[in-house]
């Protein structure tokens, strides 16, 4: 029982203090400089990812440079444009949308097959459909901070809600092969947490157009869905890997992908409707 409260303690303080940093950034760096502060995270994901993916120390240096390299010339070939948008159907679109095109399209088929690949070049490629979109979302959501941050509380909210309402009711498992732990007693406390969350949200900022009845509930729903969604593909690959955790980097949560499973399928769904749709 202490170890699990160890464990639990570790898990909040880290998730304080990425969340703490996480809000300094956003509000006070100047938008390049918040792209660039979210490379070491990227950089620390594509190192995990490599590992995961069982690629050698030098095949996982060869992956993080392709995934920085690639990310850092998609930011410039965006234009760094501080209105956030490079056109209706620009760049930043055609970025989000292939991410989203993987996150509803090949993972929810890479799951129900239960794929095990090993290969180094599908996996490869499925890294960089993970990371890439995911970053370059975070990077650009920094146009609309307090609608980032509207929906990176979904986000925290649903792991936080599934986590506690699964060990306290958990008896029917989610998807026993994938990820033992996941319960639909976890995933209903999720949809009424996240649920509470948007009314008080709707209610305390009914002047935000996005919060609208349909464009909000679409919006909170879906980022929901995709981060339950993010959350089982990594356990997917972690589980086919035969590692527990991403990583050692966080205390209490394991690795950086443990810890940005959820966001790497969501924030590409979030960036397009807040940054391009709303």
């Amino acid at each position: 029982m202490s170890d699990n409260k160890s464990m639990l303690s570790a898990r909040l303080a880290t998730a304080a203090a990425l969340l703490a940093a996480c809000v300094t950034a956003m509000f006070v760096l100047p938008n390049g400089w918040w792209a660039l502060a979210l490379i070491p995270l990227l950089a620390a994901a594509s190192w995990e990812w490599g590992a995961l993916a069982g690629y050698g120390r030098e095949a996982r240096w060869i992956f993080g440079l392709v995934v920085l390299a690639s990310a850092g010339l998609l930011w410039l070939g965006s234009g760094a444009d501080p209105s956030g948008k490079s056109g209706e159907f620009g760049l930043d679109v055609a970025v989000y949308a292939i991410g989203c095109a993987f996150w509803l399209l090949v993972a929810p088929a890479w799951l129900a097959l239960r794929w095990r690949v090993r290969g180094p070049y599908a996996l490869g490629v499925a890294g960089w459909l993970v990371l890439v979109p995911a970053w370059f979302a975070l990077a650009k959501m920094q146009m609309q901070p307090a609608q980032f941050l509207a929906v990176l509380g979904v986000v925290w909210l649903a792991d936080t809600a599934a986590y506690f309402s699964g060990r306290a009711w958990g008896r029917h498992k989610l998807a026993p092969t994938i990820s033992p732990g996941k319960t639909w007693e976890g995933v209903g406390g999720t949809a009424a947490a996240v649920a509470v969350y948007y009314g008080a949200l709707y209610s305390a900022a009914p002047g935000w157009p996005w919060l609208g009845a349909l464009a909000g509930a679409a919006l909170f729903a879906g980022v929901t869905v995709m981060s339950v969604l993010g959350d089982l593909f990594e356990s997917w690959i972690k589980r086919c890997a035969g590692v527990k955790d991403s990583g050692v980097l966080l205390p209490g949560h394991g690795g950086v992908m443990d810890r940005i499973d959820s966001l790497t399928a969501s924030m590409p769904f979030a960036a397009i409707l807040l940054l391009h749709l709303a």
